[in-house]
């Protein structure tokens, strides 16, 4: 079987796999936010909190219950990644302790559903850390977006009120009964497949054929392997993320952390559809999806095949840092899934792909990462472009436009631009500083194109909460550290906060009757607008930032 037949058989399996789960598993999601039952361990965890589960939340107050948790988890993150050396489990490796600075751009990282890293894992972090801080965040950071994203449709299904639901109850359930079972299950998978999970710290010593000794690492590796990759986080337990045997064992376990990477976003339409009482609506998102998908694994793949330059031509395709375990095809399947959603895991280096397989990682991420997107961002972000579609198309034909039953006046459509402008503006003004300092220049292991293609792809991963990187950029300094914190702070609650605020704005509305100049938001045409809307807005954001660097490379 070649190489380009192998790669498409295993896209269609996944293809087929998420099919096969979209109903079920979205409408047991729909069952768990739409029902009004606690169990014994959620009412438990409900007065540990001091939580009255009972009690609904403007989107003010909802938005205050997301920030202060946010909050609070940055700061004992914080803490316990920095009093580390005094607690068990600790690695104790000279010369890789954490500075205040990496800390904080740590802690922002994995709460902010990010998981970037300047540092090496399997050298900095102490087990007790990886489990207790860095595998939390996992769970709750997911949990977090999931619950704005039922929040939102919350707003589109509801009529004067201004309650879009309890942000602890959607968060405890997010996590107890969906990401939790799912993480569980497929953690043994994994280590039926290779993956390790033990307590070892670095005291296993081989012999290498050579006589001289190799330190084995170890830890915890499995249980965190699964919910990285679930929740869309995507931080690796090893410094090569899903590249290291330990991780990612087999052919077949990176079909399987693909298939996970995809699972919830995937599946979440199908939950929205339900709670909107649409199917239909649920279905067009999905597709919406699945076309911006499709275009993009079908590009990197044929990017990365197609034997560009003197050694792919000789080699038989981008071989240059890729696993020879996955081969070209997977790895960049595995590429355009982690960068389409806000995961950031990484298999191969992305630092290594052809100039535009390269960009492709980076358009993906300034789509706004919503083909699927994040667990809970993608399916919010992609409900926003639906949005501006429906206004863009009002304009065109003069008629007050609406979506699901909601008219989009000056005030929404106010949100949902505000929405999309948040991270192009991050992602330019911070690659423009970083190039305008001669000295934050100096992080840049190239110059010319590919230099600049190292900061953009670096600003474009931290505001829109990915956390891939191409390797060049040495980013563990100061600046960087702050820098980069700072774009995925914003990144990730500006968005939120325009999301709960526009989710508050329609739910006070009332519902507006389909008339006959009401645009069908289910058909295949309104698809292809949103798809087409999403292009050409990344397209006039991003092309002269792309034409100085991956484009020129590319070309030269």
């Amino acid at each position: 079987m070649s190489t380009t037949t192998a790669g498409v058989v295993f896209v269609a399996t996944l293809i087929i796999a998420l099919a096969a789960v979209h109903i079920p598993l979205g409408d047991y999601m729909y069952r768990v936010y739409a029902g009004t039952k606690h169990s014994r361990a959620e009412r438990i965890v409900y007065r540990a909190i001091g939580v009255q589960p009972g009690v609904e939340q403007t989107w003010g107050v909802y938005t205050r219950s997301v920030l202060a948790f946010s909050a609070m988890s940055v700061l004992a993150l914080f803490f316990l990644q920095l009093i580390q050396g005094h607690l068990p489990l600790h690695l104790h490796e000279p010369g890789t302790e954490m500075t205040a600075a990496l800390a904080w751009n740590t802690a922002i990282s994995f709460v902010t559903n990010t998981n970037w890293q300047n540092y090496a894992g399997e050298s900095t972090q102490g087990h007790l850390v990886q489990m207790a801080g860095l595998a939390v965040q996992n769970f709750v950071s997911a949990a977090v977006g999931m619950a704005v994203a039922v929040a939102l449709v919350r707003g589109f299904a509801r009529r004067h009120t201004g309650d879009l639901g309890n942000f602890w109850v959607d968060l405890v359930r997010g996590t107890l009964r969906i990401l939790l079972p799912i993480a569980c299950v497929f953690a043994i998978v994994l280590i039926a497949g290779g993956a390790i999970q033990n307590f070892h710290l670095h005291d296993q010593v081989a012999q290498t054929i050579t006589g001289a000794p190799q330190t084995i690492p170890g830890g915890p590796v499995a249980s965190q392997e699964s919910i990285k990759l679930l929740g869309t986080n995507g931080g690796g337990f090893f410094n090569v993320n899903s590249a290291h045997p330990f991780e990612n064992p087999t052919a077949w376990t990176n079909w399987v952390e693909i298939f996970l990477i995809l699972l919830i976003a995937f599946s979440l339409p199908r939950t929205f559809g339900r709670l909107v009482g649409s199917t239909k609506q649920g279905y067009a998102i999905a597709s919406v999806m699945t076309v911006l998908a499709l275009i993009s694994v079908t590009l990197t793949n044929f990017l990365q095949l197609r034997h560009h330059g003197t050694v792919p031509t000789a080699a038989g395709a981008a071989l240059e840092g890729v696993e020879t375990r996955f081969g070209v095809a997977d790895s960049a399947t595995f590429a355009a899934s982690s960068t389409l959603t806000s995961t950031g895991a990484v298999d191969s280096a992305h630092d290594s792909y052809t100039s535009f397989g390269g960009m492709m990682t980076m358009v993906n991420m300034q789509l706004g990462e919503v083909a699927p997107g994040g667990v809970g961002s993608g399916l919010y972000g992609m409900l926003i472009l639906a949005v501006i579609t429906v206004f863009v198309a009002g304009l065109m034909v003069g008629r007050t436009p609406e979506y699901l039953g909601k008219k989009i006046t000056p005030r929404e459509i106010k949100f949902a631009a505000s929405y999309f402008l948040v991270s192009p503006l991050i992602v330019l003004v911070g690659t423009a500083l970083a190039m305008a300092l001669p000295g934050e220049r100096a992080a840049m292991a190239n110059t010319g194109p590919h230099g600049l293609s190292e900061v953009l792809y670096a600003f474009s991963s931290a505001a829109n909460n990915n956390g891939s990187a191409f390797a060049g950029l040495g980013g563990n300094t100061v600046w960087w550290n702050t820098a980069l914190g700072l774009a995925m702070v914003f990144g990730r609650f500006v968005p939120i906060v325009l999301v709960l605020a526009l989710a508050g704005s329609l739910a006070r509305q009332g519902h507006t009757p389909e008339s006959i100049g009401t645009l069908p938001t289910h058909r295949p045409q309104f698809v292809g607008m949103v798809a087409g809307v999403t292009l050409i807005l990344v397209a006039l954001t991003f092309l002269p930032m792309l034409a100085l660097g991956p484009l020129a490379e590319g070309i030269h």
